[in-house]
C-alpha cells in the first residue's frame, strides 16, 4: 500500500490517498486542491472505492464536490456529524463568508467496518473536535487516520460549536491510546506520529 499526501493551500490540510499496485484507492478528507487530487488519481489510473471524511469542517471537505463528481466514490462520515456536514455554522464555512455543505451517501457507527476494494477500515468515533468526528483504523496496515482528533504532540480544538473537550480527550484516552503502539498516525494536519510516541509524550491528554 502506498499513500500520497496532498496539503491544501487552506489551512494546510492534509489530504491522503491510498493506492495500491492493482489501482485501488480510497481518499481521506479531500479538503483542497481538487485539481491536483483528480490529477493523480488520472496519472495513476487508479479506481477511487471510497472517500472517508473525518469530520466536515469547511477546510476538510472543500475538494469533496469535485473529487466525489470525478471518482463516482462513496462519501462516509461518523455517526453525529450529520449536523457539521449540512450546517455552514458548525462547519465553520459561515465565517469565511461562503456557506459549504457535504453530501455523504454513508454514516459509520462506531466500530463499524468497510470494505472498499482491498481495503478494510474500521472506523472508531471520537467526537469532541466535532460531534460526530471519526477516525479511520487499518488494522492490518497498523494505520489511523485522525483527522483533527489527535496531532503530533496536541489535540483538536474543542470551542467550534459542538466541540466538548472532556469527552475529546476521553476518547483519545481509551480508544485510540488502547490501539498497538506502533500504530502510525496520519493527521489531519502537520507531521505524522504513532500511538506509542503519543501515550509517552502528549501533554494535553492525561492518563
Amino acid at each position: 500500500m502506498r499513500i500520497k499526501t496532498i496539503v491544501s493551500y487552506d489551512m494546510d490540510e492534509n489530504c491522503f490517498i491510498l493506492y495500491d499496485d492493482d489501482k485501488n484507492a480510497l481518499i481521506v478528507d479531500p479538503g483542497g486542491r481538487g485539481e491536483d487530487i483528480v490529477s493523480f488519481l488520472e496519472e495513476k489510473e487508479l479506481k477511487t472505492e471510497a472517500i472517508l471524511l473525518t469530520h466536515c469542517h469547511y477546510d476538510h471537505v472543500g475538494a469533496l464536490k469535485q473529487v466525489k463528481e470525478k471518482t463516482g466514490a462513496k462519501v462516509y462520515i461518523g455517526k453525529g456529524e450529520e449536523i457539521v456536514a449540512s450546517s455552514p455554522t458548525y462547519n465553520l464555512s459561515v465565517y469565511f463568508d461562503y456557506a459549504l455543505t457535504s453530501e455523504y451517501d454513508c454514516v459509520l457507527s462506531d466500530g463499524e467496518e468497510l470494505q472498499a476494494g482491498p481495503f478494510k477500515v474500521r472506523a472508531i468515533s471520537t467526537p469532541g473536535h466535532t460531534p460526530g468526528g471519526c477516525c479511520y483504523y487499518i488494522e492490518d496496515k497498523a494505520m489511523l487516520f485522525s483527522g483533527d482528533t489527535l496531532f503530533m504532540g496536541s489535540v483538536g480544538r474543542s470551542d467550534f460549536p459542538g466541540g466538548n473537550e472532556s469527552l475529546l480527550h476521553k476518547n483519545i484516552r481509551e480508544k485510540l491510546f488502547t490501539l498497538p503502539e506502533n500504530t502510525i498516525v496520519y493527521c489531519g494536519h502537520g507531521p505524522n506520529t504513532s500511538i506509542g510516541y503519543e501515550k509517552a509524550n502528549n501533554m494535553y491528554v492525561g492518563l
